[in-house]
């Protein structure tokens, strides 16, 4: 019987970390004695949540890890060599030339002073003997392969004048230029919208098909693993805790741990809403200030918004679907107020009855109308510098609420609320999780007591398994408080589940709106049915 193309023996990966109270260090063991292997031609998923160990096997197999790692335990082979066992030169010879890796992030992984071309043909220089000529007709024949128009010129742009899903596909172009036998891609889909994902999948799937390419693909997101893979491991806390094939182990787990991951939706989200208007927008076109436009070297204010009118309802939950780009975030911000830079009617109402706008001079003295906002990303969206108490405190401050002794009071309150003990008072951000930053997040935005929330994105920078815990939460806080809340996501599966309307925009206007079942079961507008091909 053949060896498996790649196969990892009882590997255990750890790193040293200081002991509490303590000069001494002591290893930490982020992955624990983990067996499995990999035929050629086959895709093997792993899934799991952050930190379950994913990443660190990827990044071994490349051996790129940080150099404060210990491999305690274990041997990964591949095309029958020991790996770690190797030295650094003879792993050179592997890394990019037979086994290949794609990052989540191609902005951070590309180099951004380096032309395209010289990024996609640098392994070329490394691992072959060909001349400059040869290495870049190579270059122009792996952007072409990936999809991308126009490769020549291609070649001689920089990162940032590409989007996030050419990004993706230059880094598939370097990863597959010396045609490896095994390409390993980590979350490479997580950072890209629901249209862009389904282009990088089907590039995956194609190139796997026409160059029997070997693939591992790390991610958190059950759907993608299901359209993509044969088989699937589910890594918890640095052990294998499932494995088999796809449908077998999505449809029916068997470890306590995969069937959290499979029910990763809240049960019973979607409530009826009232009859009374909360927000109307009226023909409101939004632009791009001078000064934000500026940074790109472009002059003059771009219309993002385009003639967009719409009502939401007290105490209902309002999806808002969207490809990368299509105006979701801009519309956010000018109906809580961050982006003044707006025509048309933006109105608070309650009981039927307007209340003011942003505009409206009044609201920047009371907090009762006016939205508050969570953003994707918890860790940039708090203050590093403060304490969590500290930037909870902030709103109330704004409020006039001067006695410390009640700020702390309401805080702890809220704390307690948002499902955090009064101990994260005293904290700072970075000891905190991303889901526990989100919390935060989420509890700072409520203590103005808003009518109106407006999440963008919340959940779509954490693992699967915080992800169901911020939305349940939000679902139980939605409840309790009767609140507004309008949710931004490019997830389609999660707005159906969660959402009782939701309205679809295109290049910054309004294609479609109405009821979730409705508009899933009976797309109208052509860019709807793209958008659910994509996601279902």
């Amino acid at each position: 019987m053949a060896e498996p193309l790649f196969e990892v023996n009882h590997l255990s990966i750890a790193f040293p970390e200081e002991v509490k109270g303590s000069r001494d260090l002591a290893l930490h063991t982020v992955v624990d004695d983990i067996s499995f292997s990999l035929e050629e031609g086959e895709i093997l998923g792993i899934v799991g949540e952050s930190g379950s160990g994913k990443s660190m096997t990827a990044l071994a197999a490349m051996g790129l890890l940080s150099k404060d790692a210990r491999i305690l335990n274990g041997s990964i082979h591949f095309d029958g060599h020991d790996i770690l066992s190797m030295a650094e030169e003879a792993q050179s010879a592997i890394r990019g030339n037979d086994i290949s890796m794609i990052f989540q992030e191609p902005m951070t992984s590309l180099n951004p002073v380096m032309r395209i071309g010289q990024q996609v043909g640098e392994t070329l220089k490394l691992h072959t003997t060909l001349n400059q000529k040869e290495i870049h007709l190579k270059e122009v024949e792996s952007l072409a392969d990936v999809g991308l128009p126009d490769p020549e010129s291609l070649c001689r742009k920089y990162p940032h004048e590409l989007s996030g899903g050419m990004r993706q596909r230059v880094m598939i172009a370097q990863a597959m230029i010396c045609e490896p036998k095994l390409l390993i891609a980590d979350e490479p889909t997580t950072a890209l919208d629901v249209l862009v994902q389904q282009q990088i999948l089907d590039l995956l799937l194609e190139l796997h098909r026409r160059k029997n390419v070997a693939l591992l693909f790390i991610s958190h997101d059950l759907n993608v693993i299901k359209k993509l893979c044969d088989n699937v491991l589910v890594m918890y806390e640095g052990k294998i805790v499932e494995r088999g094939g796809v449908r077998r182990v999505l449809e029916h787990p068997e470890h306590d741990y995969t069937k959290t991951l499979v029910a990763s939706f809240p049960e019973n989200a979607v409530e009826p809403a009232k009859e009374n208007i909360a927000l109307s927008l009226q023909h409101v076109n939004v632009y791009y200030e001078e000064n934000q436009r500026a940074l790109f070297g472009k002059k003059g204010r771009r219309q993002v918004i385009k003639d967009l009118s719409l009502t939401v309802r007290e105490g209902e939950m309002f999806g808002i679907v969207g490809e990368s780009g299509c105006g979701k975030s801009t519309l956010a911000k000018a109906i809580v107020g961050l982006n003044p830079d707006y025509d048309g009617e933006i109105s608070f109402l309650q009981n039927g009855e307007k209340a003011g706008g942003p505009h409206d001079s009044a609201l920047t003295r009371t907090s009762l109308y006016r939205p508050q906002m969570v953003f994707q990303d918890p860790f940039s969206s708090l203050n590093p510098v403060h304490k969590i108490g500290w930037i909870m405190t902030e709103p109330l401050r704004v409020l006039g609420v001067k006695d410390k002794k009640e700020q702390r009071r309401r805080v702890e309150e809220m704390l307690s609320d948002v499902g955090l003990d009064a101990s994260y008072y005293d904290r700072y951000p970075r000891e905190l999780s991303g889901g526990q930053c989100q919390r935060v997040s989420i509890g700072t935005a409520l203590l103005r007591d808003p009518k109106i929330l407006v999440a963008d994105e919340p959940v779509s920078a954490l693992d699967v398994t915080i992800q169901s815990q911020i939305l349940n939460l939000l679902l139980e806080l939605h409840h309790k408080r009767h609140l507004t809340i309008i949710f931004i996501s490019h997830d389609l599966n999660l707005v159906r589940h969660i959402c009782s309307r939701v309205a679809v925009l295109y290049d910054g206007e309004l294609v479609e709106i109405g009821d979730v079942e409705e508009v899933y079961r009976h797309p109208q507008h052509e860019y709807t049915k793209k958008l659910l091909d994509a996601a279902l």
